[in-house]
């Protein structure tokens, strides 16, 4: 009997429900420059008041079933941010190894994910992270672990993305509804400890982190333990509320990017 795998067939370990994942890594709050976070938070979320960035980079051992884990290496980068007076961060870049990671982040969510190289190393209590993408490492972080620190190690937080897909005749719109998520992730962390340490923005790009510059390091913490992670959708938005930062997805060297203070008009 002959078989056909690019059509469905039947599993007992597909659903749609939390994905069970074990992390350690570093989390890190900076702040930055006000007109950069005006110009790079998209309609309908709210600003906070302080212009801050908030990150993590972890490794992730991404358990899909009994007998299948995932392990990969993760950085994530958001603007703390509102959704009609929720709290919660919109994420504009997600760089990960894995291309199975990637894009079914990509499709089902609309996670900005791409496919990148990370690197971790730790020697006693120091511990130093990179994220790598064309060659370039354009991301790094690292510092000394210090003592626990009374934040609770369970909670739950949520990051805003947008879905959509891009039209195939006309640039800057979208064929179809675009959408915005909410990425609902739970948190059991098993250890939380304060950190001294650095973050360092390489020019890339490809990825132009370094647009985005640390001005002050607000918080960096060691974290390690369990997280599941799920999603919503939240509603449909206009696609020209989402069509300038969509370039963030993608590879294009050439963009020259926006003149801060002369935000394209929605």
């Amino acid at each position: 009997m002959s078989r056909l795998r690019y059509v469905e067939g039947p599993s007992d370990n597909r659903g749609a429900g939390m994905l069970r994942n074990t992390v350690y890594g570093v989390r890190a709050t900076y702040e930055t420059d006000r007109e950069v976070i005006d110009a790079l938070l998209p309609r309908p979320l709210e600003a906070l008041e302080r212009p801050e960035i908030w990150l993590q980079m972890v490794h992730v051992a991404m358990h899909r079933s009994e007998d299948e884990t995932i392990e990969i290496g993760a950085l994530t980068a958001t603007v703390p941010c509102t959704h009609e007076g929720a709290p919660g961060a919109y994420c504009f870049h997600m760089a990960m190894e894995g291309e199975s990671v990637v894009t079914s982040g990509r499709e089902r969510y609309g996670e900005p994910k791409k496919i990148a190289e990370t690197h971790f190393e730790r020697d006693g209590d120091r511990i130093r992270a990179t994220c790598t993408r064309h060659g370039i490492p354009y991301f790094e972080i690292e510092g000394a672990i210090g003592d626990k620190i009374d934040e609770p190690l369970e909670f739950e937080e949520h990051i805003f993305c947008y879905k959509g897909l891009p039209s195939i005749s006309t640039p800057d719109e979208f064929d179809g509804d675009v959408f915005l998520t909410r990425l609902n992730w739970q948190r059991k962390y098993t250890d939380r400890r304060a950190m001294n340490g650095t973050i360092t923005l390489r020019e890339s790009p490809w990825d132009p982190l370094a647009d985005i510059p640390v001005r002050k390091l607000l918080d960096m913490q060691y974290v390690e333990g369990g997280t599941a992670t799920g999603g919503q959708l939240l509603r449909t938005v206009p696609g020209e509320w989402i069509a300038p930062h969509w370039v963030g997805r993608m590879d294009d060297p050439r963009n020259a990017g926006i003149e801060l203070g002369q935000r394209k008009a929605a």
